[in-house]
């Protein structure tokens, strides 16, 4: 059985998932999420005895002092497992130099609060040597507007760099929320790895598995669910910005020509709620006068939160939004939808994603028709609740 790859090639349909040489991966999957689970515990004494924790104050919403350290626990056991899983060295250095330069970055943040624009600085070096030493870059941006691949020639490496480093401080503004940025995050790697194994793409299908076994395993004490009320370790900065830098080494990586396994505009639509978001927030604070890397909470799941909705409930419906948007890019492009069609979906849905970022008022009233009242939640729970860390968002 045969599907038809992103250049209208046939490529074949799942094969090879039942070869030997997977058993070793899949079972390292299993070691991942083991590792994450075992290890946030151990790493949350560590944090509250060196004091890497998220205290309650200023725009803080939680009420007890909690650790910094998801980033830290899931990136290293990432590289290392993956080491095992294939990711041979010689390939991912650029990838791992990177990561290292960011979590130690968003370490000292989240512990001593790095000025801005030392953090900005070292996610541009990050960026640059995944992009310039890593070829993790775009040469051509796909048929956006049906007339033929749109070739970036001499920009490919400049936009590549302002691409990711955007995209990294887009899951960093995502982190608002328990579970929002990470389960974000495994969706995005969800859509990626179909594509992968609907071509038998194992290799990168399983080093993205291993990352989101990691994800999983860091949710479980994360995001809220029936057996916890609400997250005891948060992402930290480290842990956002890694999972934006990996991530877009994944999505252009999947996107690299000669042999993409997807177009970019399928990516757009995959990454498009972080993105967009961030988009909608600078636009705001610029027009309201204010520095666009000023933090508040205008941000889109905040408009969940302002309506009434308990913090476990807009996380998850925002994750469910997330995941129709990566399906209408991964779909658009699996049944033959134009790339422009899905172009110009992808810009209307950007510019009323700005325009309910600037005036929310009528999606906040249309949102709270599903909240509960103040005085059902507690007027505490409805106007601060005590959710994901909003510092530097």
């Amino acid at each position: 059985m045969y599907v038809t790859g992103p250049n209208n090639d046939k490529l074949p349909f799942m094969t090879g998932f039942m070869d030997i040489d997977n058993l070793v991966p899949a079972f390292l999957i299993l070691v991942a999420f083991c590792a994450v689970v075992g290890g946030i515990p151990l790493a949350r004494l560590a944090a509250m005895r060196v004091g890497l924790t998220d205290k309650p104050g200023g725009r803080k919403t939680h009420d007890d002092e909690i650790p910094l350290v998801g980033g830290l626990v899931i990136f290293p056991i990432y590289m290392v497992v993956g080491h095992f899983a294939g990711m041979d060295f010689a390939s991912y250095w650029p990838l791992y130099l990177s990561l290292c330069l960011v979590l130690v970055t968003g370490a000292l943040d989240d512990m001593y609060h790095v000025g801005a624009w030392v953090r900005f600085f070292v996610q541009i070096v990050a960026a640059t040597v995944i992009v310039i030493v890593g070829d993790a870059r775009l040469y051509h941006l796909g048929d956006l507007f049906g007339f033929g691949n749109l070739g970036l020639g001499f920009m490919s490496i400049p936009f590549s760099i302002i691409a990711v480093t955007l995209f990294v401080n887009a899951i960093n503004l995502m982190d608002g929320l328990d579970g929002l940025a990470a389960g974000k995050s495994a969706i995005v790697l969800g859509w990626l790895m179909l594509s992968c194994a609907i071509v038998g793409a194992w290799a990168p299908f399983f080093h993205m598995a291993i990352l989101m076994a990691c994800l999983i395993g860091f949710l479980f004490y994360n995001m809220r669910h029936p057996f916890r009320s609400k997250a005891s370790i948060f992402l930290g900065d480290a842990g956002s910005l890694g999972l934006g830098l990996v991530l877009a080494w994944y999505c252009i990586g999947l996107a690299h020509e000669p042999d993409p396994i997807v177009v970019p505009i399928m990516i757009a639509w995959i990454i498009a709620l972080p993105v967009i978001d961030a988009c909608g927030q600078f636009y705001r604070r610029v027009k309201e006068g204010k520095h666009p890397f000023e933090p508040d909470r205008g941000h889109f799941h905040h408009h969940f939160i302002h309506a009434g909705i308990p913090v476990g409930h807009s996380t998850v419906l925002i994750l469910i939004w997330g995941f129709v948007l990566g399906g209408i890019g991964y779909f658009g492009i699996f049944f033959g939808v134009p790339q422009p069609v899905l172009t110009l979906g992808w810009i209307i849905l950007l510019f009323s994603h700005m325009a309910i970022s600037y005036k929310p008022r009528v999606f906040i009233a249309f949102l709270s028709r599903f909240g509960a009242k103040p005085e059902d939640l507690g007027i505490e729970e409805a106007a601060a609740p005590k959710s994901q860390a909003d510092n530097n968002r």
